[in-house]
């Protein structure tokens, strides 16, 4: 049993070697997160893409598909980049495509897109096939100086061919357009902004480095999503996002009121939030409608062609539109968030969330960087042409002495190396040039080209030896694009607006996402809860569980809130919509709420905010508490009265009037004025009435103008007026006297 397992003999034994599961698992897996972080879910911040679309631009860009050239296939393209550049599925490369030719996905597009590429609705693009596509202005922005050895190029997967590791970026990509991905372990959301709001911004940083978030946010005071709608959130919350570059956006539909005439009106909605699609929303809408969640809407079209229009019709004239809407916003994707993270690969290489600034500064020292490493180049060039151009005007100065040498030496390439020291390159030049070009004229343009390449040598230098002229440069050309994409143009112009939410009345909207009906609430003894449909007069004919009766019912609406107190001294609060039917015996209330198996149901009633309630125990302590103190809206409800067992919690009375009349279990009435019982929100109490033993029977609040009444059990009415009460009024916690004659033998005011 104890020997050792090998493996299968298989003739190479000796190249088995064990490995630690745990490390290999390890090893392995952080290899995956690290190539799904780097190589696919995260934006570098410099160019704002990921490689997928870094490489479909790219490729595009060496098909030689610019703007004003003729669109191609999508499938050549796809096939292009997954050839040359992706090895991954043509569906997940074609998707990655078809979303920048989206004018509701991107903000500004990198795809010039012909053909069906999907719309707000959802629904999906048509096949590759039958799509064409050619990059926009945009796209030949992050592609500017490319050639120009303006970044670092690495093997493609196969090292047949190189791709750049990062686009030059003369367009603020990442902010402009935004991105989202999720990774192993993270993840990114960055909403998409305004470019010449971006730009504004970027040339503020370069004169002010230090600049804060509050003064950048005065150039950039949000998204602006390509779906227009309006941002709601308050301006501390804004900069408090991009200070630490996590929070949200809440974006609400655009809308107005149409009149119809007649005091009539329907609401257009005419922007929705980003990332919702048009016909789930409407449907979701529609359902809403059906399960009567929205009873102050009576119809929802969708009147769309190129631009939403989406009509809500009210029930009523009367509706208040603010209300219906802000409903609706409350229940449906008319208002959503957009989260804010920006997580995104820092010198395309460190993951990191960044603050707005950092972001900012990135993109401009990755222009600087554009910028010196283009010049170089440009220099390097110049360098070249002026050491051709120098030995071209050796030879026009003694063009008969060359023509000679070409003539009669075997070797003349040495020779005239010798004579007029001039380099291999100079001598080439010199030997390939063409008859045609011994003219007069072309020593005189040899001359003038000389110089000027020799002036823009010197400008070069002085830009690369001057970090002042270097900004000025980057500042120019942000100038340039912030032209290009400015607010006054038709795709600069900003969409998303800012408003304040309106302030309506919570309660109002509560009320307006329920169907108003008429319902009488049953609890029986056993703690069973149900609502009837309608207002039931006779409870006589209502049904119940063997050995259960009536606790309790009385008539509501659907949307009033319904407060239960239990005899622990706890208040449970339930929505008159969301009490079980009336089929069967309903549903036991301890499943509804955590009420304690060694408490029972006290009373139940339907709120009233404005109405205040005197709560007393069974040793007779008591206090007033406003109902609107008895409103929980968690299940586990509201400590109100501190009661520990054997007392309980025994009587909940309305507050009326000035006097309260206590009656003990030993017959004894007390009446002393209201003012003496404190009014709170929790707690014990104070002594209501005193007794040597046993404890209180009945209390009852009412006004001494009017007289003490109560009922016997015949149903005669008894009142004592004030005189007559003279001898049972004294001072809260006294002991009382002996009920007067005619009192119930129950002990209770109602007999």
């Amino acid at each position: 049993m104890g020997q050792e397992i090998l493996p299968p003999s298989g003739g190479d034994d000796d190249n088995i070697q064990p490995v630690d599961l745990k490390a290999a698992l390890e090893q392995r897996y952080l290899a995956y997160a690290l190539s799904t972080i780097m190589h696919r879910a995260l934006p570098d911040v410099r160019d704002g893409l990921k490689p997928v679309h870094r490489r479909i631009v790219y490729a595009m860009n060496e098909m030689g598909l610019r703007p004003t050239s003729a669109f191609r296939k999508c499938a050549k393209i796809v096939g292009e980049v997954m050839g040359n550049y992706h090895p991954h599925g043509d569906q997940s490369i074609y998707d990655a495509l078809a979303r920048l030719a989206q004018d509701f996905s991107q903000r500004y597009t990198l795809v010039n897109g012909q053909g069906n590429f999907g719309n707000i609705d959802g629904d999906s693009p048509a096949a590759m096939r039958y799509t064409e596509s050619k990059m926009t202005a945009v796209s030949e922005l992050l592609l500017e100086g490319i050639d120009q050895d303006a970044v670092d190029f690495r093997d493609t997967y196969d090292e047949s061919n190189s791709e750049p590791i990062v686009l030059p970026g003369a367009f603020p990509n990442l902010l402009a357009n935004g991105s989202s991905g999720i990774a192993v372990g993270m993840a990114t959301s960055i909403p998409s902004h305004n470019a010449h709001e971006l730009c504004d911004a970027a040339l503020h940083l370069i004169k002010h480095p230090d600049a804060t978030i509050e003064k950048l946010v005065e150039f950039i005071p949000g998204p602006d999503f390509p779906t227009g709608g309006i941002i709601i959130d308050s301006r501390d919350s804004i900069i408090e996002s991009y200070r630490t570059g996590r929070g949200g956006f809440r974006v609400r539909a655009k809308w107005q009121t149409e009149d119809l005439g007649r005091g009539g009106y329907q609401i257009v909605i005419t922007e929705i939030p980003f990332q919702v699609q048009k016909s789930r929303l409407i449907e979701k809408i529609a359902e809403l409608l059906i399960a009567r969640k929205l009873p102050l809407l009576e119809d929802i079209r969708d009147e769309s062609a190129e631009d939403i229009r989406v009509v809500l019709v009210p029930k009523t004239r009367s509706v208040d539109p603010t209300i219906l809407m802000e409903s609706m916003f409350k229940l449906t994707e008319l208002e959503s968030r957009f989260p804010l993270n920006m997580n995104v690969l820092s010198m395309g290489r460190i993951p990191r969330v960044m603050a707005l600034n950092e972001v900012l500064k990135e993109w401009l020292d990755h222009r600087r960087e554009v910028l010196q490493r283009r010049s170089r180049f440009r220099l390097a060039a110049i360098d070249k042409r002026l050491e051709i151009l120098g030995g071209l005007l050796v030879a026009y100065l003694n063009i008969d002495e060359v023509i000679r040498i070409i003539r009669e030496e075997d070797e003349p390439k040495p020779v005239m190396m010798a004579r007029w020291d001039l380099t291999d390159n100079q001598v080439e030049a010199i030997l390939n040039m063409r008859l045609r070009a011994l003219r007069k004229l072309e020593e005189f343009e040899i001359r003038k080209e000389f110089d000027e390449l020799t002036k823009e040598k010197g400008e070069i230098e002085a830009l690369l030896a001057s970090d002042d002229k270097q900004w000025q440069t980057v500042a120019w050309e942000i100038g340039e694009v912030k032209k290009k994409f400015a607010k006054a143009t038709e795709v600069g112009r900003r969409r998303t607006q800012f408003a304040d939410a309106p302030e309506a009345d919570e309660e109002a909207i509560q009320q307006a996402m329920i169907e108003k009906e008429p319902i009488t609430v049953v609890i029986s003894e056993k703690g069973w809860i149900r609502a009837l449909k309608g207002h039931i007069a006779d409870t006589a004919t209502l049904t119940f569980k063997e050995g259960d009766g009536l606790k309790i019912a009385f008539p509501a609406q659907t949307t009033d809130k319904i407060l239960i107190v239990t005899t622990g001294g706890k208040a449970f609060t339930l929505g008159g919509d969301k009490l079980p039917g009336g089929r069967g015996h309903g549903e036991p209330l301890r499943i509804i709420i955590d009420m304690d198996n060694d408490q029972a149901v006290l009373t139940a009633f339907v709120h009233d905010p404005l109405r205040k309630q005197l709560i007393v125990s069974t040793a007779g302590n008591g206090f007033v508490v406003p109902e609107a103190e008895l409103v929980a809206n968690t299940r586990k409800g509201k400590q109100i009265m501190n009661v520990a067992l054997p007392e309980e919690t025994q009587l909940l009375v309305p507050v009326s009037g000035d006097h309260v009349a206590v009656v003990g279990e030993n017959r004894k009435l007390l009446v002393f004025p209201l003012v003496q019982v404190p009014e709170m929100s929790r707690g014990k109490g104070v002594r209501l009435q005193r007794y040597k033993d046993g404890g209180i029977s009945d209390v009852r609040c009412f006004a001494i103008s009017d007289g003490l009444v109560w009922e016997d059990s015949a149903g005669r009415t008894f009142t004592k007026n004030k005189d007559e009460l003279a001898e049972w009024l004294a001072d809260r916690a006294t002991a009382g006297r002996t009920v007067p004659k005619g009192f119930p033998r129950s002990g209770k005011f109602a007999g």
